[in-house]
């Protein structure tokens, strides 16, 4: 892209201070490179059973984590567990453990942009995984390095404005079909 919009600089790190608006070009740009690599956002239902990859807990990892499996705010974890480390900044990709399916920071380190609009509930949601368009505001999963333990659960998500960009934000891609 020519420049690289990061707080937390390497060649190893999660983008982050990445709008929504931004990630089309980047997508663009390297398909155009790559012919054939088809590169997109994922649905937000897509991210999800990414992200739980076959568990049934709130995370990947069990009923809970600690800031050796995901980067969150230590300060703040989930229900009871002791305070952790605060790492205050992104880690480097492949850092920490994979979740079961071999995906690495699906939980913490950035939120992650997904293709879908905002709802406040999944009531007239697409029932085959597809992306949500209509609506206000974007989707944004998976908690970050900033933010509290609860944050990073699987179901968790939140809603920014497409322009926004911000220290804790990126995205992850995802292959299409050729």
């Amino acid at each position: 892209m020519g420049q690289n919009p990061s707080r937390f600089q390497g060649a190893d790190r999660p983008v982050e201070n990445v709008s929504w608006d931004d990630v089309p070009e980047f997508l663009q740009r390297i398909n155009t490179s790559v012919p054939g690599l088809n590169l997109r956002l994922p649905s937000e239902a897509q991210w999800e059973y990414a992200c739980r990859a076959s568990t049934t807990t709130p995370f990947s990892f069990g009923a809970n984590i600690n800031p050796e499996q995901v980067n969150y705010n230590g300060d703040y974890p989930y229900a009871g567990r002791e305070k952790g480390l605060d790492r205050k900044q992104t880690v480097a990709v492949k850092r920490l453990p994979p979740n079961p399916w071999g995906l690495y920071e699906m939980h913490g380190n950035v939120w992650e942009w997904v293709q879908d609009n905002w709802h406040d509930d999944y009531t007239g949601a697409p029932a085959d995984g597809s992306s949500w368009e209509a609506g206000a505001g974007r989707v944004v999963r998976g908690g970050s390095w900033c933010h509290n333990a609860r944050n990073c659960r699987c179901a968790s998500r939140s809603r920014y404005e497409p322009d926004g960009r911000y220290v804790n934000l990126g995205f992850r891609c995802a292959r299409g079909q050729a």
